[in-house]
């Protein structure tokens, strides 16, 4: 690893501590600046502008969930595995509640960008969808996973709401309601769902 290597990734860590423990809109340039101890020149010289630097933490978070999470068991039926892999969003909600936060932070934050930039972030998200149908096609051939019509929009579907559902929990409660129903058990909850639809 180069000099400039070692330097752009401390800064990614950083500034993704520093949008975890407080947000994105909140946290500026400077602000990363003063905590890395360099020049704010310096790091618009690595990214070019804040939501390069954005994307690159999001990247490093994406990898950090991956590699604590959704690590699924050689062992296990391919119905255990994808059990695992849902679980895992609640692993994360009961254990690091802000990496959700961040994730609702981040798609409002990069809405307004080209598509195009975002590229090796979908890439990097994939990894999840390729694990996941690892497992799927496990579970048809062991028999324990009932065949879907379309994996893909089933994968997507049950993926989306469960994120959805995580982004919104991770908030403050606005309503009465929302202090009403254990969020963890609103999650256990979804997961039971999507896990009778595609249990043999």
């Amino acid at each position: 690893m180069s000099l400039k290597d070692a330097k752009v990734n401390f800064v990614v860590n950083i500034a993704t501590d520093l949008f975890m423990g407080r947000s994105i809109q909140d946290v500026t340039i400077r602000d990363i600046a003063l905590s890395a101890q360099i020049g704010e020149a310096t790091i618009y010289r690595y990214f070019g502008k804040k939501q390069t630097l954005v994307l690159q933490a999001a990247m490093r978070i994406g990898q950090i969930i991956n590699t604590e999470y959704f690590q699924l068991d050689d062992k296990k039926s391919g119905y255990e595995k994808l059990e695992a892999f849902y679980m895992s969003y609640l692993d994360i909600f009961e254990n690091n509640i802000n990496f959700y936060k961040f994730i609702r932070e981040f798609d409002l934050f990069m809405s307004g960008e080209d598509t195009n930039s975002l590229n090796a972030y979908e890439a990097a998200i994939d990894l999840f969808k390729i694990e996941y149908m690892k497992a799927y096609q496990l579970g048809l051939d062991d028999g324990s996973v009932k065949a879907q019509d379309d994996i893909e929009m089933f994968y997507f579907t049950t993926t989306h709401s469960l994120l959805e559902l995580c982004k919104k929990l991770s908030m403050k409660e606005i309503l009465n309601q929302d202090k009403t129903i254990a969020k963890n058990g609103e999650i256990k909850c979804l997961i039971n769902l999507i896990l009778k639809a595609i249990k043999k």
